[in-house]
């Protein structure tokens, strides 16, 4: 398996895999997720960590910005909530005595060259510490212009700076439907993809949440990124004990190789 014969590895978690059903932050699940990890790492593999829930884990905190939708508020409530989503990551992860990195990135952070190769230098420099980098947007100065967009495409671009050896990508859903199986009884999951090209004019990635921004397209999208580097990609489900079960082959997903 893809994850057993890989040593550099990048994680990906989406908001709905780190919030609980009320939308704040799960932290019964870094706490299961860490001590998934720290075996992991036992083992001789390196992690790095693409993280979102800074906006859920903020209104955790700060439940009276829920309301309010202006984007000077949506971005003190990402500044406030960065702090909490690193908090749990750190404790979380204290408790096997692996400590944590915050990096905060915008897409001017990979089209400098000089930028770029610090990232690159801070990135090898935590891991031959034993440190575990997890790396999010700078949602709370982050505007258009300075936007990536979504972490998909942080975590493929992350994963092509380090040189991993896999990507995956925790969602929500067990992988890839040739349609949306929140709407349609007869989609067919997809446990292989090898020609993204054919696959995205095969397939309606059309729509909000399964198949819209953030959804299925980007996750696509950022498995076609990395495997132009060589990098093959997972989409499978978060939680519960994604690590445990992918290792152990009760866990499915979409694997993109080349």
């Amino acid at each position: 398996m893809l994850l057993q014969k890989s040593r550099k590895i990048v994680f990906k978690f989406g908001s709905s895999t780190l919030a609980n059903t009320g939308g704040k932050i799960d932290f019964a699940y870094f706490n299961d997720f860490a001590a998934e990890c720290a075996a992991l790492l036992q083992s001789g593999k390196h992690v790095v960590i693409v993280s979102s829930g800074a906006q859920a884990a903020g209104l955790s905190t700060m439940q009276r910005f829920e309301r309010k939708k202006d984007i000077h508020y949506r971005q003190a409530l990402c500044a406030v909530g960065q702090v909490e989503l690193m908090t749990s990551w750190q404790k979380a992860f204290s408790v096997h005595g692996i400590h944590v990195a915050q990096i905060l990135l915008t897409r001017d952070d990979f089209r400098d060259k000089s930028r770029t190769l610090n990232m690159r230098n801070t990135i090898f420099t935590l891991i031959d510490e034993g440190i575990i980098p997890i790396i999010n947007e700078n949602d709370s100065v982050c505007v258009e212009e300075i936007k990536i967009g979504d972490n998909d495409t942080l975590a493929a671009q992350s994963a092509i700076l380090w040189s991993a050896d896999l990507l995956v990508l925790f969602s929500d859903i067990d992988g890839l439907f040739d349609k949306n199986p929140n709407t349609n009884n007869d989609a067919v999951f997809i446990e292989t993809v090898t020609d993204i090209d054919s696959l995205q004019s095969t397939i309606s990635t059309e729509g909000t949440g399964f198949f819209g921004t953030g959804g299925v397209a980007t996750k696509i999208s950022a498995a076609k990124e990395a495997l132009e580097w060589g990098i093959p990609t997972i989409l499978t489900r978060g939680k519960p004990s994604p690590l445990t079960k992918l290792l152990a082959g009760e866990q499915r997903g979409t694997v993109f190789i080349s």
